[in-house]
C-alpha cells in the first residue's frame, strides 16, 4: 500500500479535529437518539466532522450488514437482519427534528431481499416526504441485483435524486467489486431515465486504484450515454491493510482538469477532488444542476 501524502494527511486531520466540535457531537447525539447508522460513520468517512458542523448527514437504511464483499468498503459483511418497520417513521422524525432540507439515504447491497430492498427505500422516501414536503431526498441504491422491475417503486416514491455509483472503471470490478456488474449498472442508470426522463440521476467514481485516465474517461461517456446528470469523484482510501491497496493519489489539479472535461461532455453538475464522497456537498451539486 502506498503511503498517503503529506497534503493529503493535512486534509484528513483538518476534518478529523471537526469532527469534536460541539457542533459535530449535536447531529452525531441525534443521530444515536434515533437509532439511525450514517454511512459517515459506518464507512469511517474523512468528512465527518466537516459535514455534521454544517448540520449535514447522510443517513443508512436498511441496516449496517452488507450483502457483498467489495474490497475497498469498511461496511461489515454479514447476514444481515430484516429491514425495521419503524426505519420510515425515525427518519421522518430526525428530519423533522434537526429540520434538514436535503437528506442522502444510502444502504448497503441487499441481495437476501426479494426486491433488493425497493419497497423499505419507498417507504423510508414516502414518510420522509409525507412529514416534510419541503425536503429533498436523494436515495443512493444498490443495482438491486438485477430486479430491474422494482425501480419504479422507488422512482415513483417522491425521490428528487437517484444516485447509484458505478465506483470504477470496468478492469477493475471483477477483483475490487465482485458481485457487482459494470454492465448491470449502467443498465439501471439508463432504466431509470426510461422509467422518468426528467429525473435527475447521479453516479460516483474513486480513483486510485490502478484505473488508467483513458478508462475514466470511457466510463463518464459511458455514464453520459444512459443521461446521468450528476458525478462525484474522490480518492479511495483504503479503510485498513486489509482492503484493497491504494495504488495512487492524484493532485488536486488533476480533479480541476477531469471536472473540466466532464462538464465538457455534457454533466449538469460535477463534484471532483480528493476527499470527495458521493454524498459531500449533494445539495449544492442538486442546486448546480437546476
Amino acid at each position: 500500500m502506498r503511503e498517503i501524502p503529506k497534503w493529503l494527511k493535512d486534509m484528513v486531520a483538518k476534518n478529523k479535529a471537526a469532527y469534536h466540535t460541539s457542533a459535530a457531537r449535536i447531529i452525531e447525539k441525534s443521530l444515536n437518539l434515533n437509532l439511525l447508522p450514517t454511512v459517515c460513520q459506518e464507512a469511517r468517512c474523512p468528512n465527518r466532522g466537516e459535514c455534521f458542523c454544517h448540520g449535514e448527514a447522510t443517513i443508512m437504511i436498511l441496516g449496517s450488514l452488507c450483502t457483498r464483499a467489495c474490497k475497498y468498503c469498511a461496511v461489515s459483511k454479514a447476514k444481515p437482519l430484516p429491514p425495521s418497520k419503524e426505519e420510515p417513521l425515525r427518519a421522518a422524525e430526525l428530519v423533522k427534528m434537526q429540520k434538514i432540507k436535503y437528506l442522502v439515504l444510502t444502504m448497503p447491497t441487499r441481495d437476501d431481499l426479494p426486491d433488493g430492498g425497493a419497497q423499505h427505500i419507498a417507504a423510508v422516501v414516502g414518510e420522509i416526504k409525507k412529514q416534510n414536503p419541503l425536503c429533498l431526498v436523494e436515495p443512493l441504491i444498490s443495482d438491486l441485483g438485477g430486479k430491474f422491475e422494482f425501480l419504479p417503486v422507488i422512482i415513483e416514491s417522491g425521490l428528487d435524486v437517484l444516485g447509484h455509483n458505478i465506483e470504477t472503471v470496468p478492469s477493475l470490478f471483477k477483483e475490487v467489486r465482485p458481485g457487482a456488474s459494470y454492465e448491470r449498472s449502467l443498465a439501471l442508470l439508463k432504466k431509470a431515465k426510461e422509467i422518468k426522463p426528467s429525473l435527475i440521476t447521479k453516479s460516483g467514481l474513486m480513483v486510485g486504484l490502478g484505473e488508467s485516465d483513458e478508462e475514466l474517461k470511457r466510463v463518464f461517456k459511458d455514464l453520459r450515454g444512459v443521461g446521468v446528470d450528476l458525478l462525484t469523484l474522490g480518492q479511495y482510501l483504503a479503510p485498513s491493510a486489509e482492503h484493497y491497496p491504494v495504488q495512487t493519489y492524484p493532485e488536486k489539479s488533476w480533479y480541476d482538469a477531469m471536472k473540466d472535461y466532464c462538464l465538457s461532455i455534457g454533466f449538469k453538475g460535477v463534484m471532483a477532488g480528493p476527499l470527495v464522497r458521493s454524498s459531500f456537498r449533494a445539495a449544492s451539486l442538486y442546486e448546480e444542476c437546476r
